[in-house]
This record gives structure tokens, sequence and C-alpha cells, in this order.
């Protein structure tokens, strides 16, 4: 593609126009930069049945505090409108599981004494949403089908090429490349290339599968819709996130052998595993025919991690999003993180001074310092989520049922309602609730994880003390 770039405005390619490449493209934009999204799937939104199965997902977006301050930060409130239209809020956890009796039985666990709420997003609703605030932004182009072949980020050039085996690949010009193209991200490797990188990737030996709740039958949500529903199984998981259209979208986890044995045996072999570690599921919100197709039709996906640093090569090129920071998605992170990132960076391109400028070196000394400044702050940040992530993956397959987790979450509620003045907040609400960094978060966690630990050992401490006064004094009297 030619690019007739206006003099003094920058050329920014985007490499994946997934949310969050689609966002950074609309930042880029309202800054007055010509932009260029290039992706190598199909065009989802005009075409979603033309995409493989593979990319066919329709598991929600937890969208919180972070991701809604970006999305408003766009300059584009049309879009963020359009996507809380169809948002669901949801104000906790609701645990399914079944009594010592065998009775289904549900707890309830807040996210927040105060009553915030994140929100379930349909990922077709933000493509749609996005897609719309994409095409009426003039300095905007997007060309799918066209995969990322390789780049030059020392004379700031990129290959592409269309899906079709004879068409030629096509020379690009850019000022700066955004790499956004996932966890698999072309650009991350052309990138290592030049950059000495630290690089882990790591599979977990978890396979996650799609299923849907359909509405009961008379038309309503079959479960309360103003929560995330869990079960909580040990090595097994189910979530289920509402939906405008009264289903559930639900996610199935579980180790990838097991998952992989039951596609091989007899359907009942199916039923009982569901009615042993998910209970009330099938056959009262799911048939049993529906649970057969979908466990059978529906790709069983692996989950994948990964880290990085540095982010960044010089002033040409940058990776954002999980093409930078793939997470596990057990706490809501995810788009959010990367959301948080177009935000990050575009706030340091402004105070680095890129835009301030249209003297070319002046503009590119700028670049550099901006991009350096944001793999600093930033890999500290993803990593810690990252993290947190990985260990909320045990905790919420377990330890949302442990005496030691509710013991802590109540203790903690009750320091944060009673005695505000402490500033004492749970894990979770500063991350979903505030805009905190989150190494910060965790640093405050440890913290605070430290000063309970103290409190607990003085309390026993002192119950021991007084049960030994208590005693000597009986003795004394005794004697």
């Amino acid at each position: 593609m030619a690019t007739n770039q206006k003099p003094g405005r920058q050329m920014v390619v985007v490499v994946g126009a997934g949310p969050v490449g689609s966002l950074a493209a609309l930042y880029a934009a309202s800054r007055h930069d010509d932009v260029e999204i290039y992706d190598v799937r199909p065009d989802d939104v005009q075409y979603p049945s033309s995409l493989s199965p593979m990319f066919r997902k329709s598991i929600n977006f937890t969208l919180s505090e972070r991701g809604l301050r970006a999305m408003r930060q766009s300059k584009h409130e049309c879009f963020v409108d359009a996507v809380m239209q169809t948002a669901i809020p949801m104000n906790g956890r609701m645990i399914h599981g079944k009594s010592a009796s065998g009775r289904l039985q549900e707890t309830f666990h807040p996210y927040d004494i105060d009553g915030n709420t994140v929100y379930s997003v349909e990922r077709m609703a933000l493509n749609k949403a996005l897609r719309k605030a994409l095409d009426e932004t003039s300095n905007i182009k997007m060309y799918f089908n066209h995969r990322f072949v390789r780049a030059d980020f020392c004379a700031q050039k990129a290959w592409f090429k269309q899906q079709e085996p004879s068409s030629p690949e096509v020379e690009v010009d850019f000022d700066f490349l955004i790499g956004a193209d996932g966890v698999h991200s072309a650009v991350r490797y052309h990138m290592m290339k030049y950059a000495y990188t630290d690089y882990e990737q790591k599979y977990v030996d978890t396979r996650w599968c799609e299923l849907r709740i359909p509405p009961s039958a008379d038309g309503h949500f079959s479960l309360s819709p103003g929560q995330v529903h869990i079960w909580p199984s040990g090595d097994f998981m189910l979530v289920a996130f509402p939906c405008p259209d009264k289903s559930f979208n639900c996610t199935l986890f579980g180790p990838s052998a097991h998952l992989a044995s039951m596609k091989h045996s007899p359907p009942a072999k199916l039923f009982s595993f569901f009615d042993t570690y998910f209970p009330g599921i099938c056959p009262r919100m799911i048939s049993r025919d529906s649970l057969m197709a979908q466990f059978h039709e529906n790709p069983h996906l692996p989950l994948v991690t990964v880290k990085c640093n540095p982010h960044h090569f010089g002033s040409s090129v940058i990776i954002i999003g999980d093409a930078a920071h793939a997470i596990l998605p057990f706490y809501g992170q995810g788009l959010n993180a990367g959301m948080e990132d177009v935000r990050v960076l575009f706030n340091l391109l402004e105070k680095k001074g890129v835009y301030a400028t249209s003297d070319l070196q002046d503009r590119r000394e700028a670049l550099a310092l901006a991009f350096q400044a944001y793999t600093a702050e930033r890999v500290h940040d993803v990593h810690a989520i990252h993290d947190v992530a990985k260990r909320a993956y045990f905790e919420i397959r377990q330890g949302v049922n442990t005496p030691i987790y509710r013991i802590r979450k109540y203790i903690e509620d009750s320091l944060q309602r009673h005695v505000p003045r402490l500033g004492w907040q749970t894990m979770h609400s500063r991350i979903s609730f505030t805009e905190q960094r989150y190494s910060e978060i965790v640093h405050t966690d440890e913290r605070q994880g430290r000063i309970l630990a103290a409190g607990v050992a003085f309390a026993f401490f002192l119950v021991v003390l007084i049960g030994v006064v208590i005693v000597s004094f009986l003795i004394d009297s005794l004697v």
C-alpha cells in the first residue's frame, strides 16, 4: 500500500485488528497520525462465518476500571457508549457446589464492599463498536487477510502478504510500528532478532472449551445475571458470564488428557462428569444432546502465557497486549491490561514530546525515550499481574472454599468498611476498581498479608497467655 502521508504527520502501522490493536489505532489517529491496520484474519465483523473455528471465539471479556479509562481516553465517546449499552454489570462471584447432604448450594462472594462492579462484554459487541469507530475515522485504513512477513526495524519498513498464494509481498514504510498480533505474535518474533530479549512462553496443562447455557424456557436468565458463576472442582472449573440475549457464555477448564479422553468415551461418562463436578448444569440448564454437541464440536484450546523484556526496539517498534504479556484469564485482566498498555504508551509519547515537534530527528529521539520509558514501567506491572493471574487460577479452583481464604477476605472487608482511614482494600478491589499500578498493588498486598499474619499471631499469643494466666489462677485457688 502506498502511503501518501501528509507532511509533518507520522505513519503508524498497527499489526493486529483485535480490541487492543484497534484501540491503539484510535489513539494514534486522534493525534493526527496516519494509521494503517493489518490483520492476518478475515474481516470477522463483516463476515463472521469466514473465520476458522480456532478464531471464532465468543468467550466474554471482563471489563473493569482500567479498560474503561483507556477506552474513554480514546476521544471516541460514541464507541464507549455503544459498548456499555450491551455490557452487563457483575458485582461478585457466585460459587456453586453441593452441600454435605447432596443439595445444590450457592455462595455469593462480592467483589467489593462498596458495590463496585465489573462488566461482562461480548467479544463481538466490542469488536463491532470498535470497528464502527475505526470506519468513521478518515485517517485509518484497514487491510484484512494480510500476513506480517518480516520487517527491517532499522530502515522502518515492513512486508505483508495477502493470503492468496500468488499475491506479491507489499512493502510498507512506517515511522513506528505497533505489534498487537496476539500471543503467537509475528512482530515479537521478528523484533527479537533486533532486541536482546528475555522471553518465556509456557503452556498450562489445561484445555478450555466454550459452552453455552441458553435462556430458560420462559425467556429469562437460567442463573442470576449480576454475577459471574463459578463451579470450582479442584482440577476442573466451569465459569459462566451473562449475555444480553439472556444466555450465558461458559468456559470449561480441565486437564488436557482428561478432556481428550472424554471425547472418545460413551456419552454417559460426560454426563456423569458434569453431575459430579458441575452439579445443576446438565440437563437442567444444558440439555444432554446440546452438551454432547458443544463438547465435541467446539475446539479444546490450550492456555498459554508469555513474558518478555523489553517490549520495544529503538524508536521503531513496540509490542502491546498479548503479544507482550499473555496472561491467564482468571483475574479478568487480559483485556484491561492490554487496553491500559495503549493509554500508558500514548501518555508517554506525549510526555516525551513526540507530538510536540515536527523535526524528524527530534521526533525519533523522543520516540526512543518514550519506548524506553514504556518498557521500564510496563514490564514490572504486566509481570506482576501475570503472576497474580496464575495464583488466581489455583485460588478460584480450590481456595475460594477454604477457611483461610474466607477468613482473610472477611477481615479485609471489615477493615475497609469500618476503618476506611487505614486505606485497606483487597487485592481484587485495587486491581479491578482503581488505576494503581499492578506492581504497587502486589507490594501493598504482600505488606497487608504480613500485617494480618502478625496480627493473627499476636492474637493467638494473647489467647494462650490469657489461658495460662487463668489456669495458673485456678491452680493457685485450689492450692
